[in-house]
């Protein structure tokens, strides 16, 4: 087994780089750090909010050994970067890495100078809470470990139920937590609530951005007709069908003046791995142009041509646990949301302000929503992205969430 250890950051200058401060902020993920997905993004931002004025969070990130490795990741503002590799993709590489995984944490620590004194906190995504994780972590550093929960599942998402392994080590990873941990960030107050009820102190922190890395948005007037996006794997969270199928029930003219364009999966992923019947696209007379995967960079500037992005849930379940993050990307991009409330977003979302806000998430309330969109004037667009550009900055940025979460973090280290 070849194991790399890859260091980014201000801790990658050699011999002659300052040593770290005590008491830093450890956080441990095994995902594609920092720029791969939504749990990505999420723990790239916690990790910067978690620094105070001044510091950086160490982060260890074993990289996905089915994942191809994207190389140089650059200078990460805030974050000193140890990014673990073990090369290989079949099963029991993969198993392997888990097992291993603590105590190449430690080794990779030991390397780059790291005393286990100048380590105040350990975060961990609540997916790697493990009794292992846990464990090895916990003693070697002597260090509280703090969880971030992000999701809560249910097994109604899944189609073999309590038979996917994935669900399985997603609840057995919680109630390690609620055993185990006295304290959690958590991205919604519903999942804080659940967490509370187990005596663990949780602050509640939903997904961050950095609204400096959007650029304004250059969207074209609404006489040329109203440009609609979403963005991301719908699988069974998200419901597709009813975003066309509400497209499809505008009169025929107001169809015509609408383009949705998916990012995230192709057509033919679509009809497999979402509830999007195929046929239907056959019979919408609106243009729904699918793009398939696309990288961050392509996703942020498909916002900023946007006169909305559309999002419709189910309630209760996952989405009332779970808050999407690409809600917050939108605002921070200009972009208002059309979507109906679930989980946190009510707080955040408001009618006629930050977006248009669906009474219900049946293809008649997507209809309804998108006909108010056409009957927009321009300057009452233009209105609506300052104030979604003012919420992203004001409620999601992770400047705006620095001082409680280091503060917050710092408690734990003092208990």
């Amino acid at each position: 087994m070849n194991d790399r250890t890859l260091v980014r950051g201000r801790a990658d200058r050699g011999r002659s780089a300052p040593r770290v401060r005590p008491a830093r902020t450890l956080l441990v993920g095994a995902y594609a750090f920092p720029h791969g997905d939504a749990t990505s993004n999420r723990l790239r931002q916690l990790a910067r909010s978690a620094a105070p004025e001044g510091e950086r969070t160490l982060v260890v990130n074993d990289w996905p050994c089915e994942l191809p490795f994207p190389g140089d990741v650059g200078d990460l503002a805030g974050i000193d970067l140890v990014t673990l590799r073990i090369r290989g993709g079949n099963r029991l590489t993969r198993m392997s890495a888990r097992l291993t995984r603590p105590v190449r944490v430690l080794r990779a620590l030991r390397r780059l100078g790291v005393d286990r004194d100048e380590i105040g906190v350990v975060l961990l995504p609540m997916a790697m809470m493990t009794l292992g994780n846990w464990a090895v972590l916990r003693l070697a550093l002597r260090a509280p470990v703090v969880v971030d929960a992000s999701e809560r599942h249910d097994r109604h998402q899944f189609a073999r139920g309590w038979l996917t392994p994935y669900f399985v080590r997603h609840r057995w990873s919680t109630f390690l937590a609620t055993r185990l941990v006295h304290r959690a960030t958590a991205v919604t107050g519903a999942l804080a609530d659940h967490l509370t009820g187990y005596g663990l102190d949780v602050l509640v922190v939903p997904p961050q951005v950095d609204c400096d890395e959007f650029r304004p948005p250059r969207t074209p007037s609404l006489a040329d007709g109203l440009r609609l996006l979403y963005a991301g794997t719908p699988g069974r969270k998200d419901m597709l069908d009813v975003i066309v199928r509400g497209i499809s029930r505008l009169a025929p003219a107001d169809q015509r003046r609408v383009s949705l364009t998916i990012a995230g999966v192709t057509r033919e992923q679509a009809a497999t791995r979402s509830d999007l019947d195929p046929a239907l696209l056959d019979a919408v007379r609106a243009e729904v142009t699918f793009l398939g995967r696309v990288p961050r960079d392509s996703v942020l500037a498909l916002l900023g041509g946007a006169h909305f992005s559309v999002l419709v849930r189910p309630t209760g379940g996952y989405a009332a646990h779970g808050f999407p993050s690409k809600v917050p990307e939108s605002l921070a991009a200009g972009c208002p949301v059309l979507l109906n409330h679930t989980s946190d977003l009510a707080a955040y979302v408001h009618d006629g302000a930050e977006g248009l806000v669906l009474d219900g998430n049946g293809p008649d309330d997507v209809r309804r929503g998108i006909e108010r969109a056409l009957r927009l004037r321009d300057e009452e667009w233009v209105a609506m992205s300052r104030a979604a550009l003012s919420r992203a900055r004001e409620s999601f940025d992770h400047r705006a969430w620095q001082a409680r979460v280091t503060a917050f973090l710092a408690d734990a280290g003092r208990r």
